[in-house]
Formats: structure tokens, C-alpha cells, sequence
């Protein structure tokens, strides 16, 4: 039900962004975040956003990295600049989504299929 796009290859110093969609029987969407896997590293998260907006980053992107979403089309979106080698990972996208299930209506974490980021010369 979450859908990643973009991601590529990119210089140091360079931007990229990566978007994602969630689709599906959806009543709402809370919390949306991004977390990344370096090579040989853990997963960590680095940019959520509430429904209303709020924000919070890692250390390591805080003034590089912006996290926004569209309510509407139930969509989040990282805007990665000044890019930086150690930025190098999969990200991955998170939500936590209510959606229908018949009469009901189920909360639950979804995690997107990851992109690649690759910053290079």
C-alpha cells in the first residue's frame, strides 16, 4: 500500500527527491516517515511528519533535508540537498495508515519496497 519513487544517482553536492504514495481502502494517514539502510549500518530514521505537520529530523540532515506531504494524495516526500557520500542508502518509506476491512476500520505500520540513493562522483 506504499509506493517509493525516485532515488537514482547523484554527485556530492547535488539534490534529489523521493516521494510516497500510499494507496489502498484508506480512512486516513497519521504519522509518514522516512528511514534509510546503509550498507553495513542499521536502519535509521531520517525525517517524519505528522498529519498536521509537524516535523522532526536526524541530526545528520537537519538543514539539508526537507520532509513534506499532500494530505490529499495521501503522499510524503523528501527533498534531499547538498548531498553528501555518507547519505548513500535505501530508503525506505513508513506509515501508519487506517484503512477498511470490511465493516471495520484497521490501523496498522506499512513500509514502502525502498529506493535507492547513491551519491557519487
Amino acid at each position: 500500500q506504499l509506493q517509493a519513487f525516485g532515488g537514482g544517482l547523484v554527485q556530492p553536492g547535488g539534490s534529489l527527491r523521493v516521494s510516497c504514495a500510499a494507496s489502498g481502502s484508506i480512512f486516513s494517514v497519521d504519522d509518514m516517515d522516512w528511514y534509510r539502510r546503509a550498507p553495513g549500518k542499521q536502519r535509521e530514521l531520517v525525517a517524519g511528519i505528522s498529519r498536521r505537520g509537524r516535523t522532526n529530523y536526524a541530526e545528520s540532515v537537519k538543514g539539508r533535508f526537507t520532509v513534506s506531504r499532500d494530505n490529499a494524495k495521501n503522499t510524503v516526500y523528501l527533498q534531499m540537498n547538498s548531498l553528501k557520500p555518507e547519505d548513500t542508502a535505501v530508503y525506505y518509506c513508513h506509515a501508519v495508515l487506517t484503512s477498511y476491512e470490511g465493516t471495520y476500520l484497521l490501523t496498522d505500520n506499512y513500509w514502502g519496497q525502498g529506493t535507492q540513493v547513491t551519491v557519487s562522483s
